[in-house]
């Protein structure tokens, strides 16, 4: 009778048997009738088919398993130290960090670029890992500190790229394709780049392992055991961030492969630290090779599909398959004390806050940059500009505020720091849901975007509530399907910037949180959406400052687990979807929102997501405002500027208060 928690190979054997039997079909396809598979390694001179295997298709397989390996070890190191099961290479924002540096350097100085790619988007990804050292350095890189400001780093990485990208779109064409994710290999000067330093890292974690399964643990049990809790998580963290550092100068951004092979790992049935991190090395190459060779065997015509981006195309099924069998670690929960400060009055601090809406809405609307310089609007005009700037002003209080609240709810549920809205996938439906329309209709209007829209994000939200009734189904296991569901969008995205798709320039002004075409009918309904979920508060407020105490505590104190739980998703999912659909992915104030009012000291359920209504819809209306009239004839969409302007302000709040 095999052990209860003995590993079972079938997920790997199955993506073995699909790795390879591509790879021999694909090879077989490139191979003269009379040549044998010994001249791939051995080839000869003159025969041009022999050499092209050689030195291309080899040495690409072999560059796959490597980067498949490092991605999967990197992102199970990661989510045994922050005790997160949603933590990949992306929460450090090594990736964002390459992408950013390589794509200022292209732009600005391109000179560099004669000292290699790869070591500038080294150094890039070394700065993002500093800066995330620097800032949860006085926390002792506790967990949630260390997470939260890598997801912060990345997104303001993040933000700044797609600025950049808006501006620039037509230099930047050879980052893109960098940063799809290509194996593409002319020789095996990049196996010669990766294997000895993927190996000395390796080496490095394999002495590693007993202090990674103490520090899989709270980090009081770990202390009294004697370890060093702060000196080895810098170590694992430089360890893992060095792993995606080294993958993604060599190879460029490949998505996916380190969240699923630590989960499939898991679903496997891997739970010690060592088994944990083999299976998850393994997997995550036999899963970035079977991609791999899926996308050479399709026809040429297909074959811009970055491998990089195609990985969740292949992992998500079989993540979904498994998603029953996954055992999750328990993530860092958010304990009220690890904040210091409380408010005496928060009631009146509120007060006080709601008071700001006042002057911000004022500001919004009267005071503005046009031909003459800056100006306040004149008692004439005071009507036409309330039909102009009215309706981008309350739709981006309102979907600010929305995705803050939606934030708030799932951070508390679930007791994760990462979860926000963008993980939840409600956002990715609604995105892929326009891609669809875009790529279909020839001349789509905004009725057909907002319907197509509605359309993606309610068939997610339909298969959250389906999985979600499932016993035993957990929060963290419905931002694992978000996630997954966001690189399939990813995905597509990735395809139409490699190609230049024309219809790109409209696509990336609506997901970088745009303002631009929402009219006034569709802000009033996004500020009656706000209003109802407002309303909701006290009727969920008891859920909230239950669940988060745990399911025994919950259950004893009355709260009826699933029933809440459904409620609470299918909020936060209407309103994502809702502020997605009318003004786009406003990436950033979902998650920045909670944290600001957590930080604030608001920390009751009830005052905590009013607060975080608030703060969300004042950045996010704020951020409109002054992206309409900072760089004036110029604008700048809402949700970049948010992210832009109110990411170091958040990070350093973090810092200080952890």
């Amino acid at each position: 009778m095999a052990r209860p928690h003995a590993v079972t190979p079938i997920p790997a054997l199955l993506l073995a048997v699909l790795a390879l039997s591509l790879a021999a079909f694909n090879v077989r396809g490139l191979l003269p009738d009379s040549a044998s598979w010994r001249s791939i390694v051995f080839p000869d001179p003159d025969v041009t088919a022999q050499m092209m295997l050689h030195h291309t298709v080899l040495p690409r397989i072999v560059v796959g398993l490597m980067v498949g390996a490092g991605l999967g070890l990197a992102g199970a190191v990661l989510q045994r130290i922050l005790r997160n099961p949603l933590a990949e290479p992306a929460t450090l924002g090594i990736s964002a960090g390459a992408y950013l540096v390589l794509s200022i350097v292209t732009l600005w100085f391109p000179a560099w670029l004669t000292f290699g790619r790869e070591w500038i988007a080294f150094a890039g990804a070394a700065l993002a890992l500093l800066a995330v050292l620097s800032l949860s350095w006085r926390k002792g890189l506790s967990p949630v500190t260390v997470t939260l400001a890598g997801m912060i780093v990345s997104l303001y990485c993040g933000a700044v790229s797609a600025a950049l990208t808006l501006f620039n779109h037509d230099f930047l064409t050879g980052i893109f394709l960098w940063g799809a994710g290509y194996l593409d290999q002319q020789d095996w000067s990049g196996v010669q780049f990766l294997y000895p330093r993927l190996l000395l890292v390796a080496i490095l974690l394999a002495f590693l392992v007993r202090p990674l399964t103490l520090l899989g643990v709270n980090d009081d049990s770990a202390r009294s055991l004697g370890l060093s809790v702060a000196a080895y998580r810098l170590v694992a963290l430089v360890a893992a961030a060095a792993l995606a550092a080294i993958v993604t100068a060599s190879v460029g951004i490949i998505s996916f492969v380190g969240l699923a092979g630590p989960a499939l790992a898991r679903a496997s049935g891997a739970r010690r630290a060592g088994e944990h991190l083999a299976w998850s090395a393994l997997l995550g190459a036999l899963l970035l090779m079977a991609t791999d060779q899926t996308v050479l065997s399709l026809p040429v015509t297909y074959r811009l599909f970055p491998t990089g981006a195609a990985t969740a195309l292949l992992g998500a099924p079989l993540l979904f398959m498994l998603i029953r069998r996954l055992k999750l670690l328990a993530p860092p929960h958010m304990a009220p004390g690890a904040v210091p400060g409380r408010l005496r009055h928060p009631a009146v601090a509120l007060f006080l806050l709601a008071t700001l809406l006042v002057p911000a809405f004022w500001l919004a609307l009267s005071l503005g940059q046009g031909p003459d310089g800056w100006s306040f609007a004149a008692r004439e005009e005071i009507v036409p500009f309330l039909d102009w700037r009215g309706p981008r002003a309350l739709a981006a209080f309102s979907g600010g505020a929305m995705l803050a609240l939606a934030g708030a709810i799932l951070q508390r549920v679930t007791g994760n720091p990462m979860a926000s809205p963008e993980v939840l996938g409600v956002s990715s439906g609604a995105m892929l849901g326009v891609i669809l329309l875009l790529l279909t209709a020839t001349a789509p209007t905004r009725a057909e975007q907002i319907a197509a829209g509605a359309a993606g994000a309610l068939a997610v939200l339909f298969l959250m509530l389906g999985l979600s009734r499932k016993p035993g189904f957990s929060g963290d296991r419905m931002l694992l399907i978000g996630i997954t569901l966001g690189a399939v969008s990813g995905f597509v995205m990735a395809v139409l910037m490699t190609s230049q798709d024309p219809r790109l320039d409209q696509l990336l002004a609506w997901l970088s949180g745009s303002t631009y075409a929402v009219r006034r009918a569709e802000a009033l309904l996004s500020a009656a959406l706000l209003a109802l979920a407002l309303a909701s508060i006290p009727l969920i407020r008891r859920w909230l400052e239950l669940l988060p105490l745990g399911l025994a505590t919950a259950t004893a104190s009355g709260v009826p687990i699933a029933h809440s739980r459904n409620i609470l998703f299918s909020i936060s999912a209407l309103l994502t979807a809702g502020a997605t659909i009318l003004v786009g992915p406003l990436s950033f104030a979902g998650l920045m929102g909670p944290h600001i009012a957590r930080l604030a000291g608001f920390h009751r359920a009830g005052m905590q997501l009013a607060a975080s209504a608030i703060i969300g819809g004042l950045i996010l209306l704020v951020a409109d405002w002054l992206g309409r009239n900072i760089i004036f004839p110029f604008q700048i969409p809402a949700g970049l500027f948010a992210t832009m302007v109110g990411g170091p302000f958040l990070l350093v709040l973090i810092a200080r208060r952890g």
